[in-house]
């Protein structure tokens, strides 16, 4: 029942319908029509019934010299014997015998049933819902002259023009099918029209092209309808205008990529890194596109070689020339939007504000630095200062303090030497000059080799004596055995004061 349905739905017909010719082509007889239309399948045929064996002509028996399954015959082996043979009703079946049946019920010979079938499923494909590959036909286009191939624009041929390079193998396959049933000279000539193929010819001329890779991209090369022209400055004067217009371009320009994927133009919240890898995209750009579908026909003659040769070469040429303005073409085009693409100027504020910020914060850093280090400088100066202030002050009380001790050893002295005289240099009687000078030179050896420090005990000692001279005698030779002892003078130069 499958095979029916498939079939039915072939020939644009019901599966009822179907039935109903299946039936009148094998003389039966309809009893009721729900039989059919429940789609229930024929009843089974009764089971077969026993064949008398004496009616049916059998295999003859082997020859007499036949040796069987034996010694004398070792490759024959007996696997299974006959089963009895029945009856079976072979039922017609297939495409062939639904054509049969179909030409039958109508009273059709091969050659009309052939146009007719031809002519429904023409009908057929132009009412099925195509419309993504369907357009309008335009009559300079249907009057076009054959020969003129090169000329046509192959995707409108096709009613593909709104797909163009983007059209699948399918689409074309299923336009091309459309267009052939459509315009068939076959056709034509059933319903009475002029035979003039030359359309058809166009046709299957562009399905040639467009289902062959290597034309394809060479008529695909040349197709200038699916070119984008690059937007005016003025139609891009708005940021949402710019982004739309230029990615078409960049868009159809794409199509000629050998690499893919191509990156996209973006919009206003497209990053730096983004841009950058766009623009050097489009300046390094690898493109396939070629110009050989413009060349001039060579002819394929043995004769006039210089000139077939001539040709090739002014063809090289002029493929070279168009390759050469093609890719000035494409820079320019890349120069005019990157000349317009004002993230490019948004990209350089920002780098111009992160180096002024840059260069501000290195030159507050140096400032601060200079301050601190003129801070610093200042501060030791401030310390070196005081220090010499305090050395200096230091020095003038040192230095008064050494002149006021010097002061005060020369004071002393002067008591020293005036205790002696004060006691009548120890004579009870007027001194000779001998006494006086041996009294004399005793204090000026002491006080010579008395410090400060032990002149002024002396000199204390001395004022607690007064003018008793034997206790200023003992002060004073307790003084000088004070020296003796430290070794600063010697007994025997003392005498006095031992």
């Amino acid at each position: 029942m499958d095979d029916i349905a498939e079939w039915a739905e072939s020939e644009g017909i019901t599966v009822e319908e179907a039935l109903l010719l299946i039936f009148e082509s094998r003389g039966l007889e309809i009893i009721d029509d729900e039989y059919i239309a429940a789609f229930i399948p024929l009843p089974e045929s009764p089971p077969p019934e026993p064949v008398d064996m004496a009616e049916v002509e059998t295999v003859p028996p082997p020859p007499a010299d036949w040796k069987g399954e034996s010694e004398q015959n070792p490759s024959f082996h007996a696997i299974a014997s006959l089963s009895p043979p029945v009856h079976r009703k072979i039922e017609p079946y297939g495409a062939a015998f639904l054509a049969h049946a179909r030409r039958k019920a109508h009273g059709r010979t091969f050659s009309e049933d052939d146009r007719i079938q031809a002519a429904a499923k023409a009908k057929r494909t132009e009412d099925e819902d195509d419309g993504e590959i369907s357009e309008p036909e335009d009559p300079m286009m249907l009057a076009r002259d054959a020969k003129d191939w090169r000329g046509q624009d192959h995707y409108a041929v096709l009613g593909l023009s709104k797909y163009r390079y983007k059209a699948t193998d399918e689409q074309i396959k299923k336009a091309h099918r459309k267009k052939v049933l459509k315009h068939h000279p076959d056709k034509k000539t059933a319903a009475g029209q002029e035979e003039n193929d030359s359309f058809f010819k166009c046709i299957q001329k562009a399905h040639e092209i467009l289902t062959d890779p290597v034309k394809r991209r060479q008529f695909d090369s040349v197709d200038e309808a699916a070119d984008v022209d690059p937007p005016s400055k003025k139609e891009v004067s708005k940021p949402s205008a710019f982004y739309k217009k230029w990615s078409a371009v960049f868009e159809s320009e794409a199509r000629f990529s050998n690499k893919q994927p191509v990156p996209k133009l973006g919009d206003d919240n497209s990053t730096q890194e983004e841009v950058d890898n766009f623009y050097d995209f489009w300046y390094n750009f690898d493109s396939w596109r070629t110009f050989e579908y413009l060349d001039e026909d060579v002819p394929d003659d043995n004769e006039g070689r210089d000139h077939k040769r001539h040709i090739e070469k002014k063809n090289a040429n002029a493929r070279k020339k168009r390759k050469t303005e093609d890719t000035a073409r494409l820079r320019k085009l890349v120069d005019d939007c990157l000349a317009g693409d004002e993230r490019i100027k948004k990209f350089r504020q920002q780098k111009n504000a992160q180096k002024n910020k840059k260069k501000l914060e290195k030159e507050l850093a140096a400032k601060k630095e200079a301050e601190e280090k003129a801070k610093a400088q200042a501060e030791a100066e401030r310390l070196q200062k005081e220090a010499e202030e305090k050395a200096k002050v230091e020095k003038e009380a040192g230095k008064k303090e050494k002149q006021k001790a010097k002061d005060a050893v020369k004071k002393n002295k002067r008591v020293v030497r005036a205790s002696v005289k004060d006691v009548n240099y120890f004579a009870a009687a007027e001194p000779s000059a001998q006494e006086v000078d041996a009294v004399l030179d005793d204090v000026d050896k002491f006080l010579g080799a008395a410090d400060p420090d032990q002149l002024a005990d002396l000199v204390a000692k001395l004022n607690v004596a007064g003018k008793d001279a034997g206790k200023v005698k003992v002060a004073f030779s307790e003084a000088t055995g004070g020296l003796v002892g430290a070794g600063k003078l010697k007994e025997s130069d003392l005498k006095v004061f031992k």
